[in-house]
């Protein structure tokens, strides 16, 4: 094992002068290198690898040049302490063609990490980079750009802690969370914003699949798509004491995009939660029953169902679309022709102590398919104030405890 840890030290020091790699006992301790263009892949994937199991990495401070994919998966009993920026590269090509994959909706990532019993501390300042003003210029606008990549994912993970983690400028979705269960994510800021105004579309804060009990506690959210989204098989979702700006709110989906599939969401909390500038406070989203085109970007026939998901104790301050809104119009191409063929279950949603200003004309927008209707929804918003008319829409809402205004207009998002 010796021999081993002062070959790779050697081979690691003899890497362009890139990051410094030092073992001592269970502790891998990274610090920054003479060469400040310098790939530091390498030493911080050997620090990974001997420092697996029941050890420390420290990740000193300064910045560290990540050019290449980071898979460190398996890990057991390992805390990672970031005190540094990793910042990505900027080379599209590489990252297109070499994104480790999410295995759902055609997605990669540029970092697949996971393990049990994980404490992942960034100490509040502690950094992931993407560089995404690139990307944001590249993709123009364009959605789920192929090869376009999720800073982290979180996959197969249990028993485990992130904290005090920055995101900022995220290449695509910030993070996404897989097959993991019972996991505390809290302090977590992510700052997704163009320098130049293009578009940030794609940006989510972070989207869970095949998760159950997970917390989000203590974010702050600023970017142009959904804050934190919760899709296919998400379990007992836990969301506090979050703050987000300028982007879509919470969104519960979009979901029901492969055919004949089924999935679920179910058991989804959000309170103490303030939002500023987004569209919703939090949405449901799900595809209609008819099939065009393929994943990421087309799809649609899923089956399955959404239910027992509460706001509470929430507050907006001019919100631009309006507190809530259910779509199962998500289409390829935002065809609307499907709206009412979708069989996906939206039921039990709850929406209560919510107070505030709306800057746009709708309380909310209701739109349930003909084919499922939507039982057990109960909204008040007593205490939130408008720019004009309270409209509040609906179709295919079912026992609601509320009066609808009118007919729900399609959202096609």
């Amino acid at each position: 094992m010796l021999l081993y840890r002062m070959l790779s030290l050697f081979a690691v020091a003899g890497f362009a002068l890139a990051a410094n790699l030092a073992v001592t006992g269970s502790v891998c301790t990274i610090t920054p290198g003479t060469n400040v263009t310098a790939d530091d892949t390498p030493s911080i994937l050997s620090a990974f690898q001997q420092c697996s199991s029941d050890a420390s990495i420290v990740i000193s401070e300064g910045t560290y040049n990540i050019n290449q994919v980071m898979e460190t998966t398996g890990l057991k009993n390992v805390t990672i302490d970031l005190q540094g920026t990793l910042l990505w590269s900027t080379d599209i090509s590489y990252w297109r063609a070499n994104g480790l994959p999410l295995n759902y909706l055609n997605m990669t990532s540029a970092w697949v990490l996971g393990g049990e019993d994980i404490t992942f501390d960034g100490h509040g300042y502690g950094t992931l980079n993407g560089n995404g003003q690139v990307w944001y210029d590249f993709s123009n606008g364009v959605g789920n750009l192929a090869g376009r990549p999720i800073s982290l994912i979180i996959a197969n993970t249990t028993n485990s802690v992130f904290t005090g983690i920055q995101f900022v400028q995220s290449q695509f979705w910030t993070m996404a969370i897989t097959q993991s269960d019972s996991l505390l994510l809290t302090d977590i800021y992510v700052n997704s914003t163009s320098n130049d105004g293009t578009s940030t579309e794609n940006t989510d804060g972070v989207d869970t699949f095949f998760s159950n009990n997970i917390t989000f506690r203590r974010w702050s959210v600023t970017n142009g798509d959904d804050s934190i989204s919760t899709k296919a098989n998400s379990t007992n979702i836990l969301i506090q004491d979050c703050e987000f700006f300028n982007g879509n709110g919470f969104a519960a989906g979009s979901i029901g995009q492969y055919n004949d599939t089924f999935e679920f969401i179910e058991n989804v909390t959000m309170e103490r939660v303030v939002a500023y500038n987004t569209l919703w406070a939090g949405y449901i989203k799900s595809w209609t029953g008819t099939v065009e085109g393929y994943p990421p970007n087309g799809g649609g026939g899923g089956i399955g169902y959404a239910k027992n998901i509460t706001f509470r104790d929430i507050t907006v301050h001019n919100l631009t679309g309006g507190i809530t809104e259910i779509t199962q119009c998500v289409s390829y191409n935002g065809d609307t022709s499907g709206c009412d063929t979708s069989t996906f279950q939206v039921s039990n949603y709850t929406i209560e102590d919510i107070r505030g200003t709306i800057y746009g004309g709708s309380l909310a927008n209701l739109y349930c398919s003909v084919a499922a209707p939507c039982p057990g929804i109960s909204l008040d918003f007593t205490n939130v104030g408008t720019n004009g008319t309270r409209n509040l829409t609906c179709s295919n809402v079912v026992g609601a405890d509320f009066e609808c205004t009118g007919p729900a207009g399609y959202s096609p998002y």
